[in-house]
């Protein structure tokens, strides 16, 4: 099975791809798209979709994976990051993929150990368990593998998703 996390955003959407073998998880690849800020909503959604469309088909995903969104201080951008789940949702129903979410709470109990972690713990544990990896430096790619870890362990046993 090939699990996509995404931390969805408009100027950086973070993504991690990693395989997992029964307990044996491996990690495919990892990144972020930076968009740029002065291109208009509908182009930047283009790219948004292009760029997951291709990732998903060249790694054969068949799972993608997603945080639950939080109304925080702006509405409008919690809005806006709609538009990015929607494309991501459209990408699984055209690829017949599964689409599984979870709450920021779960994500960082999964993965630290306790759900009220803070985006620094969680970016040092993803840097532990995966120590060859450069250090990262941008927070949307340690949010994302920690969103694609959450779901390879939370998922079916049986994996048949």
């Amino acid at each position: 099975m090939i699990f996509l996390g995404v931390d969805p955003g408009f100027q950086y959407a973070g993504f991690g791809i990693a395989k997992s073998e029964g307990a044996r998880v491996s990690l495919l690849d990892c990144g972020f798209l930076k968009m740029n800020t002065t291109k208009s909503l509908p182009e930047r959604v283009n790219l948004f979709y292009d760029y997951f469309l291709d990732l998903v088909t060249k790694h054969q995903v068949n799972v993608i994976i997603l945080e639950t969104p939080f109304l925080g201080k702006n509405a409008q951008n919690f809005l806006k990051l709609g538009y990015l789940r929607g494309i991501l949702y459209l990408i699984a129903n055209q690829q017949k993929l599964q689409i599984m979410e979870f709450s920021p709470t779960q994500i960082k109990l999964a993965v630290t150990g306790y759900g009220g972690a803070g985006k620094d713990q969680v970016a040092r544990v993803i840097q532990q368990l995966f120590p060859r990896l450069p250090l990262i430096k941008q927070i949307d790619v340690t949010d994302a593998l920690a969103v694609t870890l959450c779901g390879i362990w939370h998922r079916p046993k049986n994996d048949s998703i």
